[in-house]
């Protein structure tokens, strides 16, 4: 009878061979089975799985991970599964923690906090960490979703890890501004395909509105500017793919040319003022200014700002 302590762990890869090397490192020891799911690599993905004794089987190249990462699972004979990405590494700390929950039988699934590493330094905020991703599972209480960075549909009970960097997976993200934009591409073409597939109506304020609340969701409500120059270049990427996404909608909803509705464009620019001015004036207030006076005039100019939003 098999072990029910087995663990099986499970990537995904395309063309990351550097990076599954590191990942297969991570895992040696651990891991009773490697499952290498390869979606026509053309570099040599399939030869670094191989010399760590992986298993490799082939699938077919999609835009996004999901579907086959349930084609993945249904290769593990483990009766636990770890999912990690290529560019993902576990530490010692995390494998002694998941090695215990396999003793349990209360556990279905596992939350595990993710330290995302973005241009070279670990992001603790700008909605960054703790980033909490259901990876550990017992087989047969996850499925994934079709939708790009869908959370997964779960059966049976479930914890959280503590938000530790030691219980976290470590995540080398983007490394160069030129990856997350090749990224940004991609992602925003299969968002804007699950919109128009979704029949959703493209608005004129969604390409002034959205995009300005990405950046104020990340660098002022995320605190990204705690993280300084890699929060603020982060937060700018981040509204920049929103756009990208309903820019792509309406190339896809065939390029209206039509004019622009004064109203409509007026009351999105007149929000999109507002709500800047709200969280900036929040941040300066909080971080900013250590004078009294200064808060004193902010507080009135946000004021008189809301008061001539109303009319």
């Amino acid at each position: 009878m098999k072990n029910k302590n087995t663990v099986s762990v499970i990537i995904n890869v395309r063309n990351e061979a550097e990076n599954l090397s590191h990942c297969l490192k991570s895992v040696k020891g651990f891991a009773d089975e490697v499952i290498v799911v390869d979606m026509h690599s053309t570099d040599n993905s399939y030869q670094v799985a191989t010399s760590f004794g992986a298993k490799v089987f082939p699938y077919r190249w999609m835009k996004v991970v999901e579907p086959a990462r349930n084609f993945a699972i249904s290769k593990a004979s483990s009766r636990w599964v770890l999912i990690l990405d290529p560019d993902e590494r576990v530490g010692r700390s995390l494998k002694k923690e998941l090695k215990r929950i396999t003793l349990r039988s209360d556990i279905d699934y596992v939350k595990i906090p993710r330290m995302n590493y973005i241009f070279g330094k670990w992001m603790r905020h700008a909605n960054c960490w703790p980033d909490y991703l259901i990876r550990f599972f017992k087989k047969g209480s996850i499925t994934w979703k079709k939708e790009i960075h869908s959370q997964p549909v779960t059966k049976g009970n479930g914890i959280t890890l503590l938000d530790s960097d030691k219980l976290a997976i470590k995540h080398t993200n983007y490394t160069t501004v030129t990856q997350f934009i090749q990224r940004a591409i991609r992602y925003s073409s299969v968002k804007a395909e699950e919109l128009q597939h979704q029949e959703y109506k493209l608005k004129t304020s969604d390409l002034i509105l959205k995009p300005v609340q990405e950046f104020n969701s990340r660098f002022f409500a995320g605190e990204g500017y705690k993280d300084g120059m890699h929060g603020l270049v982060f937060s700018l990427l981040q509204s920049l793919c929103e756009a990208l996404i309903y820019i792509r909608l309406w190339e896809k909803q065939g390029k209206l040319d039509k004019p622009i509705a004064k109203e409509s464009f007026v009351s999105a620019s007149q929000e999109t003022a507002y709500e800047y001015d709200h969280w900036f004036t929040k941040y300066y207030l909080n971080v900013y200014s250590p004078f009294f006076l200064k808060k004193v005039v902010v507080r009135i100019r946000h004021f008189f700002f809301r008061l001539t939003k109303e009319f």
